[in-house]
């Protein structure tokens, strides 16, 4: 059975919306659509798996902690985050859907 990332986005995004499209005890995949959300003040992601995530369409900004500068994230980029590397997100444009795919696994 086929699926298109694109198809099936809300119509709006008043929180944002995570999809689990795939996942075993090794591995999750997860369509995540943002449209201006951010990490709550003071929150940071601390999490035991890793995590590769890849900005299909849209803006983001992470910030890792110990870091001065957010890293821009825009359509096509990734990054692989380590697993308990603190971050967060500082910022997702809210003048249109920011869709991510995001790949979480067990660090060898």
């Amino acid at each position: 059975m086929t699926s298109n990332l694109y198809s099936d986005l809300p119509a709006s995004v008043a929180d944002e919306v995570i999809d689990v499209l795939a996942e075993s005890s090794q591995v999750r995949i997860e369509r995540i659509v943002s449209m201006g959300q951010s990490s709550p003040k003071g929150f940071w992601y601390d999490q035991e798996q890793a995590e590769w995530v890849v900005v299909l369409k849209g803006e983001a900004k992470v910030l890792f902690e110990g870091d001065e500068e957010p890293q821009h994230l825009r359509a096509g980029d990734h990054l692989n985050i380590p697993a308990r590397r603190r971050h967060r997100v500082e910022w997702t444009s809210p003048r249109e859907q920011t869709i991510w795919l995001a790949v979480f696994y067990s660090p060898l």
